[in-house]
């Protein structure tokens, strides 16, 4: 792509660092509250520009550019549990990009990644006290398929899965 305002596009061993604060500031804004604190914190720091850069290389990660400023990011693959074929393991936007549409192109362009390799069927889990997110997968189409729960330090969470096709 040139030199459009918003870009989507395979994430490049560059855009490590972005990736790393974009995923910080994600983090903390939707769990805030969710996930203890401590835990949440040791979880962002485990995802820093050199995890970012081990990510990269599997050719899994869209990310989402606007004005040439990495504001978001869609991790993808071979679905690890669900039944389906693909998977969206992680979607998030910077904060103040929330809300404003890009999330569902940057949705909609990794289910277009998936499809384009061969993965029909499509599956993104979301923790169910995160509102925001159930609504989101859910008016894109997504059918809730299943349940499970995720423990966080001291936390335990249910999830749910949204399936597509």
């Amino acid at each position: 792509m040139g030199d459009e305002l918003i870009q989507i596009r395979l994430a490049e061993p560059v855009d490590a660092s972005a990736l790393a604060r974009v995923h910080a500031a994600a983090w903390r804004s939707t769990y805030q509250g969710l996930i203890p604190h401590l835990d949440l914190t040791r979880m962002i720091a485990r995802r820093g520009p050199k995890a970012w850069a081990r990510t990269i290389k599997a050719g899994d990660v869209l990310v989402l550019r606007f004005n040439g400023v990495t504001q978001g990011y869609a991790s993808l693959g071979v679905s690890r549990a669900s039944g389906a074929d693909g998977e969206i393991f992680e979607l998030y936007m910077a904060p103040e990009f929330q809300g404003v549409g890009l999330g569902k192109r940057l949705f909609l362009a990794a289910q277009s990644e998936l499809r384009r390799r061969g993965l029909k069927r499509l599956t993104v889990w979301a923790l169910e006290d995160n509102a925001m997110a159930c609504d989101f997968y859910a008016r894109l189409g997504g059918a809730p398929s299943q349940r499970a729960i995720e423990s966080f330090g001291g936390a335990t969470l249910n999830k749910i899965a949204f399936t597509w096709g």
